[in-house]
């Protein structure tokens, strides 16, 4: 049995990601960490946290427990580790947002940079055999080659978001070399679906919708994102989790710094206007919105805005090529799982 600390459990990934694992793998002993802060709306934090112990309480042969903290308060997470001995961890806790790092650089450093650093140490001290944390498709900045590869060039950050998860790569490369810690970053694509975060677009559009408010669509429409499914997201995270990098000697004879960074996107962008078009057959469909609701109406296009970038398109050939695995859950689809979980969780 995987001894496996998940920070950031509470959250849409690393929710999602404790229940994949409690439903798939027969016996499994996952540690969830998580400070509950109010970024979005508590409830749903709550609501995904009822949804893991639902499941968890069914399944006698594994475990699960919750701890309410911040990986930023390092005694915490140095008398974590030394405790429970993990097998892997998985970080995703962060503080996540282009547009809030704007206004509230200081969460950033604390939870990306300090808390990563927290991590980082803990995995020195009480060894590891893998570490697999979030990076993110913001490092490309506003790359002019699409797709997005690993193999890009990646030091022109346009936001202190991305900026904190470029360092997040480097300091795991520097722990990877100097400690041979076998660790793997995961460049996540616009992550989206049912219980997401309300701060992302079709949440935050969705809510405006129902109340009647004008949704702001920015670069006049002309976005295109690489929308990934969240269920795509968190197989391509449980397959790396498995498969930690090589740990090799170099001819100096020091370790080769058993390190590796994947993209994990849908690999087919779409542009925003047909994203919100989609979206709004979707939401009629599911019954959020009336038949008749004047969509036009409600629609603004404003200029782009600091931080953000025109396209992100990942390009996924080496997740294929060694974990045998593309995300592959149509925008409709994912869209429409979205809608009908709105109206329960809504009541609408």
């Amino acid at each position: 049995m995987k001894r496996i600390l998940i920070t950031g459990a509470a959250g849409f990934i690393g929710a999602n990601l404790v229940i994949e694992l409690l439903k798939t793998e027969p016996n499994v002993d996952i540690v969830g960490l998580d400070n509950m802060n109010d970024y979005y709306d508590v409830s749903i934090k709550e609501y995904r946290l009822s949804e893991i112990e639902k499941l968890a309480s069914e399944k006698k042969n594994s475990k699960w427990i919750f701890i309410n903290g911040n990986i930023a308060d390092k005694t915490l997470i140095q008398s974590l580790f030394s405790e429970y001995k993990f097998d892997v961890v998985v970080n995703l806790a962060a503080q996540a947002g282009v547009r809030y790092s704007i206004t509230n650089p200081d969460v950033y450093i604390e939870s990306n940079i300090i808390g990563f650093y927290n991590i980082l140490e803990a995995c020195r001290n009480n060894p590891v055999e893998h570490l697999v944390y979030a990076s993110s498709s913001s490092v490309y900045g506003s790359n002019k080659k699409i797709p997005y590869s690993t193999e890009d060039k990646v030091d022109n950050p346009v936001s202190l978001y991305a900026a904190t998860k470029k360092s997040n790569e480097l300091m795991a490369h520097a722990y990877s070399k100097l400690y041979n810690i076998p660790s793997t970053g995961l460049r996540f694509f616009t992550v989206y679906g049912p219980a997401g975060r309300p701060d992302m677009a079709y949440f935050g559009f969705t809510n405006k919708l129902i109340k009647g408010e004008t949704i702001e669509i920015f670069n006049y429409g002309n976005c295109k994102r690489d929308f990934t499914y969240v269920d795509d997201i968190v197989e391509g995270v449980k397959r790396v989790m498995m498969h930690a990098p090589e740990k090799q000697m170099g001819e100096d004879g020091l370790p080769i710094p058993p390190y590796k960074v994947y993209n994990i996107g849908n690999n087919s962008p779409e542009n925003l206007l047909d994203f919100v078009d989609i979206l709004q057959q979707e939401l009629v469909r599911a019954e959020v919105l009336p038949a008749d609701y004047d969509f036009d109406a409600h629609k603004r296009l404003v200029p782009m805005q600091a931080g953000d970038v025109p396209v992100t398109y990942a390009d996924t050939a080496s997740l294929e090529e060694d974990f045998g695995f593309k995300p592959s859950t149509s925008l409709r689809e994912g869209l429409r799982r979205f809608a009908k979980w709105y109206k329960e969780f809504y009541k609408v």
